[in-house]
């Protein structure tokens, strides 16, 4: 099994070198064909791993793989553990990965012409491309896959180093660079908290494997740290809180959310592959693999609950007011990552693993149907300048329409069972937040559907509003492009009616998710079939608010397309608010950021010009010229003066020793 497991993770990371390092050797052709081939081993073979937990026979794997070192009783190790869990992760993230290989053929075919004609990045830029999401697909299959914490944080930020350089990958535009750089730094501050929460759990649990860890702290729960003032903190809540803090990061919560728009400067293929299955969703993983240690902090999980009701309903809002196609489904991200994040809250891990899984294909759909219509509208992004494409782009519009349906939780389709359990899940439970989180999930519905139609409609209904030049070349992307769509289109219908019962509701996880009894929501759920739990929608408010949603869509941008100009002109300040992002880029651009550079400004002219240069190393230099000067005006040349010198030197020696041996 060892050898299995390693032809996974290494499968990926062969293809990356590949391209990286032979990418001229093997031109474009051979770039993509190493890369999706060993991708497509590693789909294979996560497969095969996963049918294996599904039929039972296939043990759950929880080992070393290679010892770095020993220090002080502590082994530092690289290892697997692979459950039903991290079987689930791994197929999800290779499939995924697989059509985003597939697709970027299509995507990327024109990449020459992205770079200026001197730039020396340009001729290889596209298998440079290939490199990149191979390698990351194997930063996150490490992660996934990881036994010890030590694993876990390298993996944490090669996916994250990964991610930079995928999203300024066009370095050429400022634009890029400025959003990769921001990704980077924004992540950095959830990555320091998730440090100290790992510093935290070896400190007082003692090591750094899964295992021994959980074993710990079932242990002694009630073990308390002493931080600020001699008061006492529960050594659980701090360690919880820390480590979801570096999910807040990767996961995009607020306020720690920023990055996650602006990384739609990056191609498309990156924008579903970071997004949808992968680097986002790290977070979710993270709380869902730690649950025997976030199930005994009632603090931690309350938390966590608000902060991800906060992110479910206030950053589908802005998603409202957006023009580029892109930036529409990344606040759809947002709002459906706080959802998952809300299910943790209420302990409820299964059915947020489970919308994990669902978002996972529908949203990867989206996205790439939106780069679709990008290049149909030579990369022109801004929906008023679209309408009407669905004539011309058939595929699209449909695998577009399945997506957007199973997002809003259309009956039936897949993100119905996953949202829907979510919200079931919190309204039975009593945990602190759980009372706004309901209205937070249940408002989001009805956001999520004027939003989505928003898109539909604007982009493939309606008047075309495009330029003659664009028109006259409108056509359905070429096979690359739309294959893939189709195939994400099928798990985004069927995947949720085969998977709801035993993930959500059969403990098919196992020992992968632990949740205490006094804890267990979803139990008080219940589950008596599928049809059941569709037939049982028509009883609960999600279903209408999502109809109210479309039918507010169609009359907005359908009926009465003028009416959102005219309320945005009667109703300024709701708009202002929305789209300058309730002012979280200019807290931290105009506050955090200033106050950095104007302390970085202090130090530079106080600390090294006057100080370090004036004082110490400018000022020591012409110390010594003021005193060479004034000792140049005793070197007269006469030999008198120099007699009379030592003669007064002499005499102040003699009156020295005679007073001292008085």
């Amino acid at each position: 099994m060892e050898t299995l497991y390693l032809a996974i993770v290494l499968a990926p990371l062969l293809g990356a070198i590949a391209a990286g390092l032979f990418g001229r050797q093997l031109g474009r052709v051979g770039a993509h064909r190493v890369t999706i081939a060993l991708v497509g081993l590693s789909t294979l073979l996560s497969l095969y791993v996963l049918w294996g937990f599904i039929n039972g026979t296939r043990p759950v794997f929880d080992d070393t793989i290679y010892t770095w070192m020993v220090a002080g009783g502590l082994h530092f190790e690289i290892g697997f553990m692979v459950d039903q869990l991290t079987a689930m992760m791994m197929a999800v993230v290779t499939f995924v990965s697989l059509m985003v290989h597939i697709y970027t053929i299509g995507y990327m075919a024109d990449e020459d012409h992205n770079w200026p004609s001197d730039s020396k990045l340009g001729p290889n830029a596209y298998q440079r491309f290939f490199s990149y999401i191979s390698l990351f697909t194997f930063a996150m299959l490490m992660l996934v896959m990881a036994n010890n914490f030590l694993q876990l944080f390298f993996a944490w930020e090669a996916v994250g180093l990964v991610s930079y350089l995928l999203i300024g990958f066009w370095m050429n535009r400022p634009t890029a660079v400025f959003a990769n750089m921001k990704a980077f730094l924004v992540n950095r501050v959830g990555d320091f908290g998730f440090l100290l929460g790992i510093a935290a759990v070896v400190l007082y649990f003692g090591s750094l494997n899964y295992s021994e860890v959980f074993g710990a702290v079932a242990a002694n729960p009630d073990q308390t740290m002493s931080i600020i003032g001699g008061a006492e903190w529960s050594v659980v809540t701090v360690a919880a809180i820390l480590l979801f803090i570096g999910a807040m990061g990767k996961s995009a919560q607020v306020p720690l959310h920023v990055w996650l728009p602006d990384s739609m400067e990056g191609p498309t293929p990156i924008s579903a592959l970071i997004h949808a299955a992968t680097m986002v969703t790290a977070g979710i993983f993270l709380v869902a693999r730690m649950s025997p240690l976030f199930e005994f902090s009632e603090a931690a999980l309350s938390f966590i609950l608000v902060i991800g009701a906060v992110t479910a309903l206030f950053m589908g809002l802005i998603g409202l007011v957006q023009r580029d196609i892109k930036r529409v489904v990344a606040y759809s991200t947002l709002s459906q990552l706080g959802y998952m994040v809300v299910a943790l809250g209420v302990s409820a891990y299964a059915a947020g693993v489970f919308h994990l899984m669902t978002h996972a294909f529908f949203k990867a759909l989206l996205f790439l149907g939106a780069g679709s219509v990008i290049i149909a509208m030579h990369h022109k992004q801004d929906m008023f300048e679209m309408g009407g494409l669905k004539k011309y782009m058939p595929v699209t519009y449909w695998t577009m329409l399945i997506g957007t349906l199973a997002l809003i939780g259309f009956p039936g389709l897949s993100g119905f069972f996953s949202k829907d359990a979510i919200i079931e899940a919190v309204a039975h439970s009593d945990r602190a937040g759980a009372t706004f989180a309901y209205w937070a999930v249940l408002l989001g519905v009805f956001v999520t559907a004027l939003y989505s139609f928003r898109l539909l409609f604007l982009v493939f209904h309606g008047q075309e509003r495009m330029d003659e030049h664009t028109r006259s070349h409108l056509h359905e992307s070429p096979w690359v492009v739309t294959v893939p769509l189709v195939l994400l289109a099928i798990p985004s219908v069927l995947i949720g009616l085969f998977t709801v019962g035993p993930m959500v509701f059969g403990g098919w996880f196992g020992d992968g998710i632990t949740v205490l009894p006094e804890n267990d929501v979803l139990a008080a759920v219940g589950f008596e079939s599928v049809m059941g739990f569709i037939l049982h929608a028509f009883e609960t408010p999600p279903i209408y608010l999502a109809l109210a949603g479309f039918l507010t869509a169609w009359f907005l941008y359908v009926k009465r397309p003028d009416l959102p100009g005219e309320l945005q002109r009667r109703f300024p300040l709701p708009y202002r608010v929305l789209e300058r992002k309730y002012g979280f880029d200019e807290m931290y651009l105009n506050g955090f950021a200033a106050a950095g550079r104007g302390l970085g400004t202090l130090f530079w002219k106080l600390g090294d010009v006057r100080l370090i240069d004036g004082l110490l190393v400018n000022g020591t230099a012409r110390t010594i010229g003021r005193v060479a000067a004034a000792m140049r005006h005793a070197q007269t040349g006469y030999l008198y003066h120099y007699a009379f010198v030592m003669i007064i030197g002499l005499m102040v020696l003699l009156t020295w020793f005679v007073f001292t041996l008085r």
